[in-house]
């Protein structure tokens, strides 16, 4: 079975989880054995759906600064998170084609598996949130096309970047392409990186 149709439902089972209850704040219950791959893909996409919605929240033009400031801090711990999730995600297929030999003249990819997956579950998200659209009855039909539009754009962007993700893999796996793990040294989190932080008495 190729990678993304293992992903995918995973993606649309934390979706439909998160949304049986719509809260930020609602625990996960991941369904999956403890460090099994697809308890990591769960947990990265339950990480976006919560973000997606903290997001939501923070754009409410009467929201009080106090709390714009909690969720915008929690935002920022979400993205370092998901950043973590992205490289333990790319740690496991690098542990999984370590032993493969990478062919004279393979090249490497503009991007990990990974972070291709990051954004596939992203879109899944995407998805989920414009088929909502198209289920309104309170706007006109120009509103329903437009929705209805962007919904085929993204299920085709779904098709386009699974079957990317899967030719990786295999190349990777050919020893066609390699990769290579790279730590994202985000400097805003880090005291010792981050101006404001360091130059505070």
């Amino acid at each position: 079975m190729k990678f993304t149709t293992r992903a995918f439902p995973i993606f649309e089972q934390a979706i439909a989880d998160y949304h049986r209850h719509d809260d930020v704040d609602f625990p996960i219950a991941n369904p999956y054995p403890a460090q099994s791959l697809e308890s990591i893909l769960y947990l990265k996409n339950w990480i976006d759906t919560v973000q997606w919605h903290l997001e939501d929240i923070i754009r409410n033009p009467e929201i009080d600064a106090a709390e714009a400031l909690m969720i915008k801090r929690r935002i920022d711990k979400s993205n370092q998170d998901r950043t973590d999730l992205v490289e333990l995600i790319d740690s496991y297929f690098w542990d999984q084609y370590k032993d493969v030999s990478v062919k004279s003249g393979a090249t490497i990819n503009t991007e990990s598996p990974a972070w291709a997956i990051d954004r596939l579950s992203i879109l899944a998200l995407k998805i989920h949130h414009m088929e909502q659209e198209t289920l309104r009855k309170d706007v006109d039909a120009a509103h329903h096309d437009s929705v209805v539009a962007k919904l085929n754009v993204l299920l085709e962007q779904r098709a386009d970047l699974s079957t990317a993700i899967d030719q990786l893999l295999e190349a990777i796996e050919a020893g066609e392409k390699y990769m290579k793990v790279y730590k994202q040294m985000k400097m805003y989190n880090d005291p010792a990186l981050n101006p404001v932080l360091y130059g505070k008495k």
